[in-house]
């Protein structure tokens, strides 16, 4: 059978790199297997589902290369789809109308099924008993339970749940029975509503709905911590439950991968599947994206946007790569993998059930892997798109990137080039303080000056003379003229080599800079 999936986002702004992350595994896991990845657009919020938001959400998947198969579905052009599908369900008692409102209209609420008998994702876990506040009514009716708990302070929790929790369910008083769900199960299903007063305790037959998730094996919810669900509001309209099944009923989607914060709903999905008499698709529930403290990773950690890394000059395969290890291994050590080697190695097996945590550091190293393997000519016209901030001349510049391109982490970096074109440098910070600070530090950059005027041509070989001489002659230890030169030259303590940064810069403006590095006051 044909392996399908969907990526079915709700555009209401920027793309997060969660939902991003998500249409790639499901990607990757169409073009591993063969099959099909489908593109819905979930805009029954029409006041947030706005054009501008999906062309966003377009422009994103384009960039990075995610194309999809078939024709793309608006969710909002199955609406009549999703009522036929409620009035079926009405019309076979598996839902029912909620209290009707003030313009006479009613909610319809999908009933969690309690003859669950031959239905093989339920089953029963055995008796149990629950204490009970004496002070709140048990309320037993066909559209639920509403009864308190007692906390361990005595306290009351007040406590709502579908009936298809309490099969067999008694109700005492110290001990004495005083309900018996059994005795009156039919007058229950027919309409009417038990009051009991001052229960202590309650008993019933357990059940849980289960299903095996291929990533996080089998998971379970009891029906007494469930309740019925609304799938139609009092306006008329679906709500994302009943929508998001029988859009994937549609679709034929038999594989459903996505965030684990849905795993709460895939309990009631997959009863909606049964109920409507459909097959229940595999499901795949992905980790989470966290930050540094477990906690999920949002716009405070970062940037979390798509948008904002292409802003910054990411690569959409660096961007690719890093996303799809963010949860998935190949199962060896690689890191850096062409889209191809991706799809040939990727298996939702190989996903992990633990929280993913998103490394900013890591993603840079990511980055700059990919930046160095750019042909030359794209990086070159890549830098001169961030170098707007600067006058540059196009020799000295593709000189200048082509020394930096195995140096630059994202495209941002590029404005801190500047030193290479201008003598307009900002001396501050605590390293220049302490490099300038030193007398015999002053002593050896006034030194190292000199030679370079008596210097008529330079060279790469000449400047490290010339550093090795002036160390020597200025009692410094081999290597320590190095980062108050880089310092006064360029006003930050890394980049690329030393003798190239001074080729490139030039004699007299690397003259001018250590005298004008020299005039600034170094507080003691």
């Amino acid at each position: 059978m044909e392996k399908i999936v969907r990526f079915a986002p709700s555009p209401t702004g920027q793309v997060h790199i969660g939902n991003i992350r998500t249409a790639i595994f499901n990607w990757l896991f169409a073009r591993h297997c063969g099959g099909k990845f489908l593109l819905r657009i979930e805009d029954t919020d029409l006041e947030r589902s706005t054009k501008k938001a999906i062309d966003a959400l377009f422009e994103c998947m384009d960039w990075l290369g995610l194309d999809h198969d078939d024709e793309i579905m608006y969710q909002t052009s199955q609406r009549k789809a999703h009522e036929t599908a409620a009035q079926k369900l009405l019309a076979e008692n598996k839902a029912y109308h909620g209290k009707v409102d003030d313009k006479g209209q009613s909610p319809i609420f999908f009933r969690i099924p309690f003859d669950a008998g031959d239905i093989p994702i339920i089953r029963s876990l055995g008796t149990v008993e629950t204490a009970l506040h004496c002070d709140e009514n048990v309320s037993v009716a066909y559209s639920g339970l509403s009864f308190a708990g007692v906390s361990k302070k005595g306290k009351a929790i007040p406590t709502l749940a579908c009936f298809a929790g309490f099969k067999d369910l008694k109700l005492f008083s110290g001990n004495e029975l005083v309900f018996d769900l059994n005795d009156k199960l039919e007058a229950i299903k027919n309409g009417e509503v038990f009051e009991v007063e001052n229960c202590s305790k309650m008993t019933f037959t357990r059940r849980e709905v289960f299903y095996n998730d291929i990533i996080k094996g089998e998971l379970s919810k009891p029906l007494d911590g469930i309740k019925d669900l609304v799938i139609i509001r009092a306006d008329g309209s679906p709500i994302f439950h009943l929508a998001n099944v029988c859009d994937d009923i549609l679709q034929k989607v038999n594989y459903i991968v996505r965030g684990d914060d849905h795993v709460e709903n895939t309990y009631r999905h997959i009863l909606l599947y049964n109920a409507l008499g459909a097959e229940i698709p595999n499901y795949a529930h992905m980790p989470m994206i966290v930050n540094q403290s477990g906690k999920p990773y949002s716009k405070r950690d970062g940037d979390a946007f798509v948008g904002d890394f292409r802003k910054k000059g990411f690569l959409p395969d660096a961007l690719f790569n890093y996303l799809a290890l963010l949860g998935w291994s190949p199962g060896d050590d690689r890191e850096k993998m062409t889209r191809q080697e991706m799809i040939d190695a990727f298996t939702l097996e190989r996903v992990k059930s633990s929280p993913a945590q998103f490394d900013t550091r890591k993603l840079l190293s990511m980055n700059g892997m990919y930046i160095a393997d750019m042909p030359f000519a794209d990086f070159l016209s890549e830098a001169l798109e961030f170098a707007g901030t600067f006058n540059v001349d196009q020799d000295k510049f593709s000189k200048v990137a082509a020394l930096m391109q195995t140096r630059t982490k994202d495209f941002t970096q590029i404005e801190s080039w500047k030193y290479f074109f201008s003598d307009d440098i900002e001396y501050a910070g605590k390293q220049f303080r302490k490099q300038l600070k030193k007398d015999e530090n002053r002593a050896a950059l006034v030194n190292f000056s000199k030679k370079l005027s008596e210097t008529p041509k330079l060279s790469r070989e000449l400047i490290a003379t010339i550093l090795a001489e002036t160390e020597k002659e200025n009692n410094l230890e081999h290597g320590k003229l190095f980062a108050p030169v880089r310092l006064a030259i360029t006003g930050v303590g890394g980049g690329a080599e030393l003798d190239e940064t001074i080729m490139l810069i030039g004699s007299q403006a690397c003259q001018k800079r250590i005298m004008n590095a020299l005039e600034v006051p170094i507080a003691t």
